[in-house]
């Protein structure tokens, strides 16, 4: 991707320099800055672009991870010992010559664990430590305790010569488990009918019928710190374990479980982690429990720091997807009918695939209607990692089915594939009902593509593309203009709730502790500012600390793009509650009613007086006015019949959209981005900079995914052969566009969310559909306008050229 042809470089060149200048010329605009003297005069401390709170410290490189954490004195080193085979029986591992390699303290084993042998998330059926059953390559069958991380992975090396086990065949890809009905939890199904006879009848009855298939690759979350644990014992059995997780709280649960202690005897604490992507949500799990049996065990520090290329083999990441399907509808592409199986690569256990597969196929509607559909859900077992949350948790794998559908109906009829998409569109008094049974009440769909399409020049340039491929052999654009609906809340109900604390101390400064990890996302920041704006104050008055089970228990992860407005929401309750106690002391001190004293701008307002807001807080202080305050939030409206798959799912839904245009080179499949425009429903943002900053890296890892991430297991040894950046390929700053447009469309929630903003998390990684169907587009010119390529995704080089040589040949 990055190294393209002759013919397509000089253009790109030429572009890069006035495209950057232009970027650079619109960031205020796109961005909508607001000065921190404007933001003293408003009193508004959200709605503003501030920095990251931690920005400073991360380009300093003085941002602490757990891995920067000063070791303690006698602190153990661990190292995994992994299966080296895909599938069978473990019958005996011969240690003795593990325990005599140098500086080796100890080795453990599933027989050692103290407690409970698994760290399933949902299903208990994932062993910390091989129980017998050799189930993936890379799977854990010991764990090396040793002076230095050397000493322990040298030793761990010696697992293949030291394991015996009798080999079986393995199960490698959800089609295989799907025809075996292997799967790691029952078919899920959900179904809609408008008409007798249901999906069925409407899709016999049509004009026009589409069947056909679509294979969708995993991805994998690479975040750049990888997994940790650094567990320390403490008096009594207890044990503090810095862990860099998205979840502390299920840590905890998953650590006490493997020791056979209570939960009140683990504490979990996260400042920080260096990405997450879901990636650490139930899968930091394992090494957390094993650190923490091994530092109690031995009553010694105990670190686990994985290799890449561990984690690579030992954790999962996104469900790779396998659709079927079979679709009626109109002359004017309108779908009446479909039918569609989605069958998952979930790896051998089941860990979250099937919240994951519920939110697929909760997404499959993406933003249009359906009026008679039945959707069937296989979460195939397979002898591979077992894959988990990764950034959109299901929904990108839903909506993309949908996407690729119309985009094949659009070329069978000859149309625009915007046209087609748009008599689809939900609509906002009647046919907005999702098949799951929620009204869709905040659509704004229509307005969101109108603007879009007149702001980034659609219909014109779809005529250049025309006219470029017309004349052009060799080089192939294409366009694609792509939708985003994505419901926000956990498909879990009682995950929906957060709590925080808010300590104010005597100077006027404060601390704030909520539930949410911090993971670069710029959750802390968002939530100071809520802080900030409830009582206030400048923001620098605001400090968030690290997440820690100690201060809020009980906390869900933070995941489904629900980090800002649950967290957010908590720590606004709590703040508030504190307000209204200092407005009570204003009002006793200085006359007037409670109810009319104001705050803002570090001053508070009362019966005509302006005191600095310091000197109340030391003044409540002398009152013994209560200081901190708890906070709590619980999303309201949500239910879910996981039977049925019927209810509201959702608090409400983000919008989007983004048009991309490629160039490819149909001799060796290189491609290129020439331009993305996207605009993104961030509802009313509690701050604009750090939400297009999310914006954008969510395009660019989309595109990664539907692009250059491509996994690969060995078909008969069934090890993944793409474990490392040598032949694992993320996109790169060079496969940025170098013209990005990017805004957030003016509105906001419909709901009463955190100052009515919208989550900004994972919505936008749908956006780059439009370059995965961009692609698509510039493949089908090399044929007749009615062609539909045989396209999977990830489009690597290699998928492209085998689609243009099979449009060639005339089998699209």
């Amino acid at each position: 991707m990055n190294n393209l042809r002759e013919p397509i470089a000089p253009a790109v060149e030429a572009q890069s320099a006035e495209a950057f200048a232009h970027y650079l010329k619109n960031t205020a605009s796109r961005i909508d800055v607001k000065t921190e003297a404007h933001a003293l005069q408003s009193g508004a401390r959200v709605g503003i672009s501030r920095a990251h709170e931690s920005a400073h410290l991360h380009v300093a490189g003085e941002a602490a991870y757990i891995d920067d954490l000063p070791e303690l004195d006698g602190t153990l080193h661990c190292a995994l010992g992994l299966s080296p085979i895909a599938h069978g029986r473990l019958t005996a591992l011969a240690l003795e010559s593990v325990r005599a390699m140098p500086d080796v303290v100890d080795v453990i084993t599933g027989a050692d664990i103290p407690g409970v042998n698994d760290c399933g998330s949902i299903i208990h059926d994932d062993p910390i430590l091989c129980d017998g059953e050799i189930r993936y390559v890379g799977q854990p069958l010991f764990a090396v305790i040793a002076r230095n991380r050397d000493a322990a992975r040298r030793a761990a090396a010696l697992a293949k010569s030291v394991a015996t086990i009798t080999e079986a065949a393995p199960v490698l890809t959800p089609q295989k488990a799907h025809e075996l009905g292997q799967y790691v939890l029952p078919p899920m199904h959900l179904e809609r009918s408008t008409n007798e006879g249901g999906a069925r009848a409407a899709i016999d009855k049509a004009p026009h019928r589409l069947k056909s298939t679509f294979d969708l690759g995993g991805q994998e979350q690479f975040y750049l710190e990888g997994q940790i644990s650094y567990a320390i014992p403490k008096e009594d059995g207890a044990v503090h374990v810095h862990c860099s997780t998205q979840h502390p709280s299920e840590m905890q649960h998953l650590v006490a479980h493997a020791l056979g202690v209570h939960s009140h005897m683990v504490h979990v604490e996260c400042r920080r982690m260096g990405g997450g992507f879901g990636g650490k949500e139930s899968q930091s799990a394992l090494f957390a429990c094993v650190a923490s049996v091994a530092a109690i065990r031995l009553r010694r520090p105990v670190k686990l720091r994985l290799d890449r290329d561990d984690d690579f083999m030992i954790t999962g990441r996104r469900h790779c997807f396998w659709f079927e399907y079979e679709v009626g509808y109109d002359d004017d592409g309108r779908i009446l009918g479909a039918e569609i199986s989605m069958v998952s690569r979930a790896g051998h256990s089941a860990d979250l695939s099937a919240p994951v597969m519920t939110r697929a196929l909760c997404h499959f509607d993406n933003a249009y209607w359906l009026p008679d559909v039945s959707m069937h859900g296989y979460c195939g077992k397979t002898n591979t990692q077992s894959n988990t949350a990764f950034r959109g948790f299901g929904g990108p794998q839903g909506a993309i089915a949908i996407e690729n559908i119309i985009e094949t109906i659009a070329r069978n009829l000859g149309r625009d594939a915007l046209d087609v998409r748009r008599v689809n569109f939900y609509g906002t008094d009647a046919n907005n009902v999702t098949p799951y049974r929620q009204t869709v009440v905040d659509n704004v769909i229509h307005d969101l593509v109108g603007q879009l399409e007149a702001s980034s020049d659609y219909r014109a340039r779809r005529e250049a593309v025309n006219a470029f491929n017309a004349q052009s052999t060799v080089l192939k654009r294409g366009l694609a203009l792509t939708p985003i609906k994505f419901g926000i809340s956990f498909n879990v109900k009682h995950f929906n709730q957060a709590g925080a604390l808010v300590h104010i101390y005597t100077d006027g400064s404060m601390l704030v502790n909520h539930g949410g990890t911090e993971m670069g996302q710029g959750l802390n920041t968002k939530v100071a500012q809520v802080v900030a704006h409830e009582l206030g104050v400048s923001f620098g008055r605001v400090r968030a600390t690290a997440t820690d089970t100690t201060k809020v228990a009980n906390t869900s992860a933070t995941a489904a793009s629900t980090g800002a407005d649950l967290n957010g929401k908590a720590a606004q309750d709590a703040a508030r509650q504190i307000r209204e106690r200092l407005a009570v002391c204003a009002a006793n001190r200085y006359g007037g009613k409670a109810e009319d004293v104001r705050f803002g701008n570090d001053l508070v307002q009362v019966n005509g007086q302006s005191i600095p807001f310091e000197k109340l807080v030391g003044e409540a202080y002398l009152d013994r006015v209560q200081l901190w305050s708890d906070g709590f939030y619980a999303t309201p409206g949500l239910s879910w019949d996981k039977d049925k798959m019927q209810g509201r799912p959702f608090y409400y839904f983000a919008y989007g959209a983004a048009v991309s245009e490629v160039v490819i080179d149909t001799l060796t499949g290189e491609w290129k981005l020439l331009r993305a425009d996207v605009l993104h429903d961030a509802g009313k943002s509690l701050n604009p900079a750090v939400d297009i900053g999310q914006v954008e890296g969510a395009f660019i890892q989309g595109m990664g995914w539907l692009t250059t991430e491509e996994l690969v297991w060995h078909p008969q040894s069934g090890k993944l052969t793409t474990h490392a950046p040598s032949t694992y390929k993320i996109p790169t700053a060079n496969d940025c566009p170098p013209v990005f447009n990017v805004q957030l469309f003016e509105g906001q929630n419909f709901e009463d969310s955190i100052h009515r903003s919208k989550a900004v998390g994972e919505p936008p990684l749908l956006l780059p559909f439009s370059v995965f169907f961009a692609i698509r587009d510039a493949v089908a010119s090399v044929g007749s306008s009615s062609c539909n390529p045989p396209l999977r995704a990830p489009a690597t080089p290699e998928a492209i050229l085998r689609a243009v040589e099979a449009v060639q040949a005339g089998q699209a």
